[in-house]
């Protein structure tokens, strides 16, 4: 049996601006609440798990590297502000857009669980017992194709999602309004 619960979040218009394809570190902002809410994530003892499609890559737009940059930048903002990220997961690949070897289909691509998986084998993350919070009916989906508890929230593409097109546990103002929900679902 698994030892860790996990909070999953999406990267872009769930922890920082949504800004289409995030292609310099000049347009990386993150929200102000997610600093707050990824410290209380950490005060519960739960993992802080970034899993986000990075199809910009596949496209051609950026490289690895690059992201790997954004994940770099993003940890030293949050650890300046006394939180801390465990692990960044993404997804390069896109399944008929891009070129070489990352046009394909794969289990890592949300709302595939590949990238949860890795984090669990990884973190030994109980998935059942943990959360993941997105502003895209593809992260709901991510949460119960693993039997987590899907949290919407209305920042970035959020906005546009409807309700009854999706199976969420929660739908939430934002990603510290989707943290406060969990600390109370948690002790229920």
């Amino acid at each position: 049996m698994k030892k860790n619960r996990a909070v999953f979040l999406d990267r872009d218009g769930t922890i920082n601006e949504e800004v289409g394809y995030l292609g310099n570190l000049e347009q990386l902002r993150i929200f102000p609440a997610a600093f707050d809410a990824v410290r209380m994530i950490n005060e519960a003892g739960m993992k802080v798990v970034v899993v986000t499609n990075q199809s910009g890559v596949a496209r051609g737009f950026f490289d690895e590297d690059f992201v790997n940059a954004v994940h770099a930048r993003t940890n030293e903002l949050f650890r300046a502000q006394g939180a801390f990220i465990d692990r960044f997961y993404y997804c390069p690949h896109h399944p008929t857009e891009g070129i070489g070897k990352y046009r394909i289909s794969c289990d890592c691509r949300k709302p595939a669980p590949g990238m949860l998986i890795k984090a669990s084998e990884e973190l030994d993350i109980d998935l059942p017992g943990s959360y993941v919070v997105g502003d895209m009916a593809k992260d709901i989906e991510l949460a119960n194709n693993v039997g987590a508890g899907g949290i919407l929230v209305r920042t970035g593409y959020g906005k546009k999602v409807k309700a009854s097109d999706i199976k969420a546990a929660c739908i939430a103002r934002d990603i510290l309004d989707a943290t406060e929900w969990i600390m109370k679902d948690m002790k229920n």
